[in-house]
């Protein structure tokens, strides 16, 4: 059994080493307080408790525009192009002038422009018919033909350069030339057909002049027949004229018919109206302008002459 004085030096002793515990603990405390605000005034962020810390960050690293100005901002790749991301892209050469300068007519162009082109290039003998204002391949050959006369490239087109040769070459189309009465210029008219009143009729330009005394009143043009139908050459004259003529034989209209050698006859045509060359007759001489026609069909009359040649 352990005596009274005992007892009392055992609760001395813990008490003492309770008081001493808590004075300990409350150094610890002060210590920490102490450090926590020498952190802060340093700058750096306190860690939580229990967390490791966070390992240094690296400086920033150096880059080719580090010299002062701001680094330019990376194209998107949503809107960058292919060509301005890619450094083996190039900028493509400016293409070279054309040495004849800009092409003012080609192929398929049509106008008052390429009439007046078509009455010229008539005018010093590369375009052999009437101005008919579309730029087509009888055009583009005439071009060509006139720019291999002058030294320039054939190339068909009428450009700056071929344009103004050509109207240093020419004069300003006349209204009839712009708009001429045949498609072919008429002939040179046969010596037989200088003196009187003569229907002189050429198979060389296809072409019909009503002449008086040597002056040719008014022109047109005219298809002949076949090789198997062949138009009569020579000298003849009208021996009749019928309106409304219909051909007994191939039951056909022949309108304004002024008949000169046996059935062949002058006469409308709307078979060459409406086909042109294409077609024939069987022997008569036919006119494609209705107008012309009826108008020369007033003026002419019985015995009139009628000269045919080559």
């Amino acid at each position: 059994m352990m005596d009274s004085t005992t007892r009392s030096t055992s609760r001395a002793g813990t008490r003492g080493s309770a008081g001493t515990g808590g004075r300990g603990r409350a150094g610890t405390a002060a210590v920490l307080a102490v450090l926590t605000l020498a952190a802060a005034t340093a700058g750096c962020k306190a860690q939580a408790t229990g967390s490791a810390p966070k390992a240094p960050s690296a400086p920033p690293r150096a880059t080719a525009t580090d010299d002062g100005k701001p680094a330019p901002t990376p194209p998107s790749p949503a809107v960058s192009s292919p060509a301005a991301s890619s450094p083996a892209a190039t900028a493509s050469p400016t293409p070279k002038p054309d040495p004849q300068g800009t092409t003012l007519m080609a192929s398929g162009s049509e106008g008052k422009q390429v009439r007046e082109l078509q009455a010229r290039l008539r005018q010093i003998g590369h375009f052999d018919r009437s101005p008919t204002g579309y730029y087509g391949t009888v055009t583009v050959a005439a071009v060509q033909s006139f720019q291999g006369k002058r030294g320039l490239s054939r190339t068909g087109r009428t450009d700056t350069l071929t344009w103004q040769k050509l109207l240093g070459m020419t004069h300003e189309p006349t209204a009839a030339e712009l708009n001429p009465p045949t498609t072919r210029t008429v002939a040179k008219p046969d010596k037989r057909c200088m003196t009187g009143r003569v229907l002189c009729i050429s198979k060389n330009s296809r072409t019909l002049s009503w002449m008086i005394d040597g002056h040719v009143m008014s022109s047109m043009d005219v298809r002949f027949g076949s090789q198997y139908t062949p138009t009569r050459e020579g000298t003849f004259s009208v021996y009749w004229k019928s309106r409304h003529h219909v051909s007994t034989i191939y039951h056909t209209a022949m309108p304004y018919a002024m008949f000169f050698s046996g059935g062949q006859a002058v006469h409308y045509s709307a078979d060459f109206a409406a086909r042109g060359y294409n077609g024939a007759s069987h022997g008569c001489v036919n006119v494609r302008d209705e107008g012309k026609i009826a108008s020369l069909f007033a003026q002419v009359k019985t015995g009139d002459k009628v000269v045919v040649h080559g």
